[in-house]
């Protein structure tokens, strides 16, 4: 099932709009304010600032599901990732992303062929869409923004040429 066809929400409740993701790559992670992996976000900022014009949209989804790090309200959540690591990139609503209340979109991740059918092992999980919608990649919590596969799986993706 392609993600574009999901209604997603984002942070502060509003539709994300569907149209932004259409036709673009898509860097989809589950995200926690008090984590040891938190760090992350400023890969992913990068990762955003530079690919976001060749057609990279990365988007985050808090979830509390892993040892309660994300707790805060949506509020709390936005003001952390914005005045901490100077999020401009999508943050959704707060997701279960795995057990009974698994969202659409982490139902839609996790059973995808490349979404493999497991569970999220903990937070900063990723996985990459393609431009029409489908995943096309996983990759663990551990690996970090700046991995080399993980930007090889991510230039594949993109229009554009790579930047020299």
């Amino acid at each position: 099932m392609s993600i574009h066809a999901l209604e997603l929400r984002t942070l502060a409740g509003e539709p994300l709009d569907g149209a932004r993701l259409c036709g673009r790559a898509t860097l989809i992670v589950n995200v926690a304010s008090r984590c040891g992996l938190t760090p992350q976000y400023t890969g992913m900022e990068q990762l955003y600032e530079e690919l976001h014009p060749r057609g990279l949209e990365v988007v985050g989804v808090p979830c509390n599901q892993f040892a309660g790090q994300e707790p805060g309200t949506p509020e709390e959540i936005a003001s952390f990732c914005s005045t901490t690591y100077g999020v401009t990139f999508p943050l959704l609503e707060k997701q279960d992303v795995n057990g009974p209340g698994r969202s659409p979109l982490y139902r839609a991740l996790v059973d995808s062929p490349a979404g493999g059918g497991a569970d999220i092992q903990w937070n900063f999980e990723k996985f990459l869409i393609g431009p029409g919608g489908d995943v096309v990649a996983r990759f663990a919590p551990t690996v970090t923004p700046d991995d080399p596969q993980l930007r090889a799986a991510i230039e594949g993706q993109l229009a554009g040429p790579a930047r020299a």
